[in-house]
């Protein structure tokens, strides 16, 4: 392990993700300690947008921005919010030169899938139809995320595909949750790793599908047909269980002719780029930014 990171690995809280209240206790916690962004140069909105039920957004506006990025939490399809994303939503905001339009998704169990689904999709929709009153370009926009948000851009993705829905110019997808079946190698073997580990995946899983079985708008990886999707961002961390369902998911899309820029950082686990001060994790983050300017300034 990189050792500026094995470095906080003491340091990070013990979490049961069999008890979504507890967990989300301890996220909303870590949230509040990250750094608070400079939003000198970022106008924010909070509102709700058309859904069934309405979806809570904060929309960050920096100045001449020309695309927007519909950006998605995680937190195991049972925590995070607004509020505990904002740090993430501000930073990408002002560093991309992008809107970036949060959205407070329903979490599992409460909410089950497709709630998370359709207030992502209900999200999308509503920027590309309000992309001027936005400041931005109806043809620039991008979804992304990091974990399960991560993978629920990637269903977001393939739901516009299919029912032929607002035009997605761009998916990133950090560290994502893709998988429910977890068989790859990462997923197997990786069950007493930093934060995130087997045991806390089955559990996320189970919240958020209940006894449903798993389609490919709940679990991507799970889809047949890639072809046709935007390009594709992906990134993941070595000592994540996500690791190798993020690896096969991009050699997946490059297959059926899908652009994609694969990065999997040696030393990491999963969320570590939290940890600003490694080296490490400021490339990562850099990596992120500039996927996102290139992809919507192009």
């Amino acid at each position: 392990m990189d050792p500026e990171l094995e470095a906080f690995v003491p340091f990070l809280p013990r979490t049961d993700w069999a008890d979504p209240a507890a967990a989300r206790a301890i996220y909303t916690e870590l949230a509040a300690s990250r750094p608070a962004p400079d939003l000198t140069d970022v106008e924010i909105e909070d509102r709700t947008v058309p859904g069934d039920p309405a979806v809570p957004v904060r929309i960050y506006r920096p100045r001449h921005a020309r695309g927007a990025v519909v950006w998605l939490h995680g937190g195991g399809f049972i925590m995070g919010d607004l509020e505990t994303e904002h740090p993430w939503a501000a930073r990408i905001a002002d560093s991309v030169g992008a809107v970036v339009v949060s959205v407070g998704y329903r979490t599992a169990p409460e909410h089950r899938f497709p709630a998370a689904l359709d207030d992502a999709y209900a999200a999308l929709a509503w920027t590309a139809e309000n992309a001027t009153r936005l400041g931005t370009d109806p043809d620039r926009i991008a979804v992304g995320g990091h974990s399960a948000g991560a993978g629920i851009a990637a269903a977001v993705a393939l739901r516009s595909r299919d029912e032929q829905g607002p035009p997605i110019r761009f998916q990133l997808l950090n560290e994502a949750g893709l998988d429910d079946r977890q068989e790859t190698w990462s997923a197997r073997q990786f069950t007493d790793t930093p934060w995130l580990d087997r045991g806390k995946i089955t559990h996320g899983w189970r919240h958020y599908l209940g006894p449903r079985p798993a389609t490919p708008y709940a679990a991507p990886a799970r889809a047949d047909d890639l072809s046709g999707l935007p390009p594709a961002y992906i990134a993941t961390a070595e000592f994540d269980p996500n690791r190798d369902e993020g690896i096969a998911y991009a050699l997946r899309l490059l297959q059926a002719g899908v652009p994609v820029e694969l990065h999997q950082y040696a030393g990491t686990f999963h969320g570590s780029q939290a940890i600003l001060s490694a080296a490490v994790s400021q490339r990562q983050i850099a990596d992120l930014v500039a996927a996102l300017r290139r992809a919507l300034a192009e």
